[in-house]
């Protein structure tokens, strides 16, 4: 991942805010980029600037050893280094309306595991719409197989040892604007611009890493 250590940025996306119209509007793009994105890495900043020895460490490893620091740093660290992390796979993992279905490898393992591809997007959408208040629904590689997990906040699954193929935020900033109170439709316009070669590779890498 680009700006893996402090000072952290906000990196600029790999299109457009109105490039997931009409699915994500635009000015949810850029409120919740520029404004929320903006106030965690702002304040995972101003965490870690007293702290040399944390500054060394990567967005994952502040994640993954989050339970570890002394207690006044856990909730800061786990909250704005997860909410940077999970916000960052959750923008890389979208673009411009185009595939609408995984395929390569990725494709092969859902169809393994779930039947089919329209299996495995019912059982996702139900995991992501059962997400009580604020937080996410993943996909992630574990031990050789797929699997859907939520996390709440701005937890993340490599707390937990999982690699991330793809998330979906669930926070009501994220599709308030457009569709309101209801996060169904957002999660199936979701579906509209996942970016499946992305979530391809991030599967391809998965496995390179684990055998």
């Amino acid at each position: 991942m680009e700006n893996n250590q402090y000072p952290f940025v906000n990196l600029p996306l790999p299109y457009h805010y109105n490039d997931l119209e009409p699915y994500i509007d635009a000015k949810t793009m850029e409120v919740h980029h520029a404004k929320h994105l903006q106030g965690y890495i702002n304040n995972l900043n101003q965490v870690l600037k007293d702290y040399q020895g944390l500054q060394l460490l990567t967005l994952e490893q502040l994640i993954e050893n989050a339970d570890r620091l002394p207690k006044g740093l856990q909730a800061p660290i786990r909250n704005y280094a997860g909410g940077v992390y999970n916000h960052r796979v959750y923008f890389y993992g979208m673009d411009s309306p185009r595939d609408q279905k995984p395929r390569g490898k990725l494709m092969e393992m859902l169809n393994a595991q779930y039947g089919n591809f329209q299996s495995f997007k019912d059982v996702f959408k139900k995991e992501a719409l059962g997400v009580f208040g604020a937080g996410y629904a993943w996909l992630v590689y574990d031990k050789g197989k797929l699997k859907i997990l939520t996390t709440p906040n701005q937890n993340s699954p490599i707390e937990q040892g999982f690699s991330p193929i793809f998330t979906i935020d669930v926070w009501e900033h994220g599709y308030y604007l457009k569709h309101l109170n209801e996060r169904g439709n957002y999660i199936d316009d979701w579906f509209q611009v996942v970016n499946w070669d992305k979530a391809n590779q991030n599967y391809m890498s998965c496995i390179r890493n684990y055998y």
